[in-house]
């Protein structure tokens, strides 16, 4: 059984076992994390552990990181047939983080939430090893609402969030955002995105699933953009197999307006758009706020108001606007946001805005607290 009192040595490896996964706002902190960690101690060992149903089969590997699955045990939230079963998987999910963090002889557990967190957090206190938190979400999930009251570290994406202890470091992101300079790379960004390089540019984006609403919106905005204003171009990222088309059932493509279903590297969205258009998810929220991009937030209107909560910091500070999900139209978009994406000064004033709240060392910060926690220096 390790003692969590006993401190690494100096020439010890150390071994982290890094839970989260499911979706792309666990994973990409994830991964964040695991590769700041092997920078600040070259010879740590990182193994991440998710489910075999998640995106983090195919991301986690990609990325050079070995990757252990254990059974996945949603957290019901209401009486019924998955509450009584939830004792059998949890226990039967504990027995395998058990065995998971033995095997790496794991100097301490990191967890950024969802469901596969929770057991690897019970695995973690039985055998005495310390566990560090980082939650993403101002709101904070269930996962780590409960890990937090055996964490060793809570660390915390945005200030506020009423987790005991918490430290604000931001969120950790790929290199490619953290050191994304915006107008050095505009130009390049813009070619690849097939953007004309000098015209007042509007990117639309409801995430890699697309919004329905957003689009909706963008779609019946379209000819009439190449209307209004001709000096303003929108490229709009619809989601996968969300494209627009028009009456014709012809994809719609008018002028100034094109779409695309989805990009793989944001940081040629944020180099190449003088305005973003997008969802309040935490990544978009931190990374937004970290370039120094002006964005307009349209929250999720569903939920329990966490993406609103992302925001909302931001959006007091000048750096970005919020528009509700019922608002939004097409007449919202003609008589708000091209002009807004027009008006350089206004522009220039939200990316300052957004300096003190944006941060870019975030997983350097991470990799610190984990080592710490650890008990050894890198």
């Amino acid at each position: 059984m390790k003692d969590q009192e006993t401190p690494l040595t100096e020439d010890a490896t150390l071994s982290v076992v890094l839970a989260g996964g499911g979706t792309a706002g666990h994973i990409s902190p994830l991964l964040a994390i695991a590769r700041a960690l092997v920078t600040a101690s070259p010879n740590a060992r990182v193994v991440a552990v998710g489910t075999a149903a998640g995106m983090e089969t195919r991301l986690v590997p990609a990325a050079g990181f070995r990757l252990e699955t254990i059974e996945r045990v949603p957290m019901p939230r209401r009486p019924g047939i998955d509450l009584l079963k939830l004792p059998v998987r949890l226990v039967r999910a504990v027995q395998q983080a058990l065995k998971i963090v033995d095997a790496a002889r794991a100097d301490v557990v990191v967890g950024v939430g969802g469901y596969v967190s929770t057991p690897l957090y019970l695995a973690a206190r039985i055998r005495r090893v310390p566990v560090v938190i980082h939650e993403a979400n101002a709101h904070p999930g269930l996962a780590n609402r409960l890990g937090a009251r055996i964490a060793h570290t809570v660390a915390v994406a945005f200030k506020g969030t009423g987790l005991p202890g918490e430290q604000w470091v931001g969120m950790p992101m790929r290199p490619e955002i953290s050191t994304l300079d915006r107008a050095a790379q505009r130009a390049e960004a813009r070619a690849e995105l097939g953007l004309d390089p000098v015209r007042p540019t509007l990117i639309v984006t409801g995430g890699s699933s697309g919004a329905a609403s957003i689009n909706r919106a963008v779609a019946a905005a379209a000819q009439k953009v190449v209307e209004a204003d001709n000096r303003v171009q929108v490229l709009h990222i619809t989601g996968r197999g969300k494209q627009v088309t028009g009456t014709d059932g012809a994809l719609l493509t008018t002028g100034n307006y094109r779409q695309i279903e989805y990009v793989d590297r944001m940081e040629n969205v944020y180099a190449a758009a003088d305005l973003l258009l997008a969802r309040a998810g935490a990544a978009t929220v931190c990374e937004v706020a970290a370039v120094g991009l002006p964005a307009v937030f349209v929250p999720l209107p569903h939920g329990n108001g966490e993406q609103r909560r992302n925001a909302a910091e931001l959006v007091a500070a000048g750096g970005a606007l919020m528009v509700e999900d019922r608002q939004l139209s097409a007449e919202w978009l003609l008589s708000e946001a091209l002009p807004l994406v027009q008006d350089a000064e206004r522009l220039e004033s939200m990316s300052m805005a957004a300096a003190p709240l944006g941060v870019r060392d975030a997983d350097e910060r991470m990799a610190k607290l984990i080592i710490d926690a650890a008990g050894g220096r890198s």
